[in-house]
């Protein structure tokens, strides 16, 4: 936890823009006359703040109380309603179907792969029947695969750099469909870019939950 407190006090780690396929994802809920949404590890809160100017009921959770504390006055400064918990990501405080949509980035892939999973779990269970989730994950044709300390298959821990002591799962499209199989996905794309001659290679899969008929139940 120290490591995220020190890392999100970097402007590089807490950007004040969203994502674009975040917006896109906004976009998408707005036409689906969602209301509810949790931004997942929300950090210093720009997707959180996106979320609630854009007039949804916002909720961001995160383990890190640097973090919050950053959101909280970004949103303050803004004149913005959310609310702010601090927790683990595979034990949200919140009842099943909670929320018509999780937004999750640069999050979940900081875990081994089992905890992934919890994760993944928590999304499902905390999203209503005709809920959507988005979320990213480093692909293994990203630059820093298989760099670091491996601690299990695909997972390596980061020994130097800003992120040094920061754990890192790097997936592929299999193993992504796996993890997502109680959900409809509709949209898995890879997302790259070359940055300082490295390329960044993420996934970012937007999905929604299956039905039960689809579920075979």
């Amino acid at each position: 936890m120290n490591n995220w407190n020190q890392i999100l006090r970097k402007k590089v780690y807490s950007p004040h823009e969203p994502d674009d396929f975040v917006m896109s994802f906004v976009a998408l809920l707005k036409g689906e006359k969602t209301s509810r949404v949790l931004d997942l590890s929300c950090g210093a809160g720009r997707h959180l703040i996106y979320a609630a100017k854009q007039g949804f009921e916002a909720y961001g959770i995160d383990f890190s109380g640097t973090g919050l504390i950053m959101a909280k006055k970004r949103l303050k400064k803004q004149k913005l309603n959310a609310s702010l918990v601090r927790c683990d990501m595979r034990t949200l405080p919140f009842v099943s179907s909670f929320f018509d949509a999780v937004v999750c980035t640069r999050a979940i892939y900081h875990q081994k792969l089992a905890a992934m999973q919890e994760t993944i779990s928590e999304i499902r269970r905390v999203l209503s029947k005709k809920g959507f989730v988005l979320a990213d994950f480093l692909s293994r044709k990203t630059y820093s695969y298989g760099k670091g300390v491996k601690v299990e298959e695909h997972t390596f821990i980061e020994e130097e750099g800003v992120e040094k002591g920061v754990i890192h799962h790097f997936t592929d499209k299999k193993e992504l469909r796996r993890l997502f199989e109680d959900f409809k996905i509709l949209n898995l794309d890879l997302s790259e870019k070359e940055v300082e001659g490295k390329l960044r290679s993420r996934w970012v899969i937007t999905a929604t939950i299956k039905m039960d008929s689809e579920l075979g139940k």
